[in-house]
């Protein structure tokens, strides 16, 4: 299972968010350059990178973005505000791994379909579900698309990956918390990536025996010191298989 250290840029800052209330953002006070450094030493394999400026329509952190990309030495599963064809093949030109998509694909299924047969496994779907419906813009406007629904039609598109996000993800009994993504996990036969699921060390290793979940996305967490990215990279680690013994 591959676990994707997480940044939210707002304003040049790394933040998180309460259920995407993007009014209310806990500020990091940390370097987010510094801090990509840090998650590819560590050993990540990967890292994810949120600009909320571009998600909400209110700017954007182009060049800090360019500079993690450039400079990170892993590669970058970028997302926020990817809503047309230009900016998705932008970003990918300027080296971003893979970019992730969630409001498109409500809107113009079809173009996200091109754009994934055009740039196979470089495009992620992104299923954010609040009280059974897919949200889209940012998690603020309702869907009538179920999530079950809304994955199945890109069932024949080469995506690199399905993020799932349960909105409701704050209630406090884990096992809540993953029943909507090992729900969603069992209807696509895309790798699932889970969002929104890990408070501890122990979420990663819950996580790693569900079916069909190939990553996590580790914000909050790490930030707040609460996992430690070593650890998680070392328990999503796949454990050899036992080998039969001859006499």
């Amino acid at each position: 299972m591959i676990i994707y250290p997480t940044i939210e840029l707002k304003d040049g800052k790394c933040v998180s968010l309460t259920r995407g209330r993007l009014a209310e953002p806990e500020i990091w006070h940390i370097d987010p350059v510094e801090t990509a450094h840090g998650f590819a030493e560590a050993g990540a394999q990967w890292m994810h990178v949120t600009d909320l400026d571009a998600l909400a329509g209110e700017g954007d952190n182009n060049e800090l973005i360019e500079e993690i990309i450039r400079t990170a030495g892993i590669p970058v599963q970028l997302g926020g505000g990817f809503r047309s064809r230009d900016r998705v093949e932008q970003w990918i030109d300027k080296g971003a791994g893979r970019i992730v998509v969630g409001t498109m694909a409500a809107h113009e299924p079809d173009l996200l379909r091109e754009l994934a047969k055009y740039h196979p496994d470089q495009i992620v779907l992104s299923v954010d579900v609040y009280q059974g419906h897919v949200m889209t813009d940012g998690w603020r406007t309702a869907s009538a698309f179920t999530p079950e629904d809304f994955v199945r039609a890109f069932d024949g598109a080469p995506l690199a990956g399905v993020i799932v996000t349960d909105i409701d993800a704050d209630i406090a009994e884990q096992d809540g918390r993953l029943g909507v993504i090992s729900g969603l996990a069992a209807h696509t036969r895309h790798p699932v990536i889970a969002r929104g699921t890990v408070r501890s060390t122990d979420d990663v290793a819950r996580l790693k025996y569900i079916p069909n979940i190939s990553g996590t996305l580790i914000g909050r967490a790490l930030m707040a010191r609460d996992v430690d990215l070593a650890e998680a990279l070392a328990v999503a680690r796949p454990e050899p298989e036992p080998t039969a013994t001859f006499q």
